[in-house]
């Protein structure tokens, strides 16, 4: 069973268990985001499951997305007049960024098709245009894009594999490749050009840290 299973209006559900905030490393930006006062951060697994919904990880500014944002809004060169992806979306965050950096277009891609209600209300709130897929880019070659941006995506160890094999395949192929990570276990800093670090401020019930480092990194 599906989210849209149990949930008939994704978008009216959004507005009703988060609210509307600045991004705390990137505050140009607000998103729509679960917090202590919404109801849908005290929902426990189980009771998400009995409505039909995935974890929500759209409803939260991840460091890593945070330290992309943020790089991309202060270089804006990196995506202004380009076509670019936000791989692994979530709120879409980093596809605005790149929007309100001038990017030509931006298309936020996610296996979570709730996603696609929470990048376009967050797109909306920020005055942006940005597209959405909920097809697994991994199944097939990298599409022919200026940029791919990835945020927050090493959190498995077979996963990362398999996304960082795909990046490299895109970059192979000519596409820029940006990815945000918080020194995560599996993330492999060799074989890649550091961009920036910031402090990042987040929430103990996230990361176990008010503040995390993250880092931008490219694919040389």
């Amino acid at each position: 069973m599906t989210f849209s299973d149990r949930i008939s209006d994704p978008r009216a559900f959004i507005l009703a268990n988060t609210r509307l905030q600045a991004v705390p490393h990137a505050p140009q930006i607000s998103l729509w985001l679960a917090d202590e006062i919404t109801p849908i951060w005290r929902m426990t697994e189980e009771e998400l499951g009995e409505i039909g919904l995935p974890p929500p990880f759209w409803a939260f500014a991840w460091s890593g997305g945070q330290g992309l944002a943020r790089y991309l809004l202060d270089h804006p060169a990196e995506v202004a007049r380009r076509t670019v992806i936000d791989f692994a979306t979530g709120s879409g965050l980093v596809g605005i960024a790149a929007m309100m950096a001038g990017a030509t277009s931006a298309l936020g891609a996610d296996i979570d098709p709730f996603c696609g209600a929470a990048v376009a209300l967050n797109a909306e709130a920020n005055h942006v245009e940005m597209g959405f897929t909920d097809r697994d880019l991994l199944d097939a070659p990298p599409p022919p894009v200026d940029v791919i941006c990835a945020g927050d995506v090493c959190y498995e160890k077979p996963m990362t594999e398999r996304v960082l094999a795909w990046l490299g395949a895109a970059r192979a192929n000519g596409t820029r490749v940006l990815i945000g990570d918080p020194h995560r276990t599996y993330f492999p800093k060799s074989d890649l050009k550091l961009l920036a670090e910031y402090q990042v401020p987040t929430t103990r019930e996230l990361e176990d840290f008010a503040i995390k480092r993250s880092s931008v990194w490219a694919m040389p």
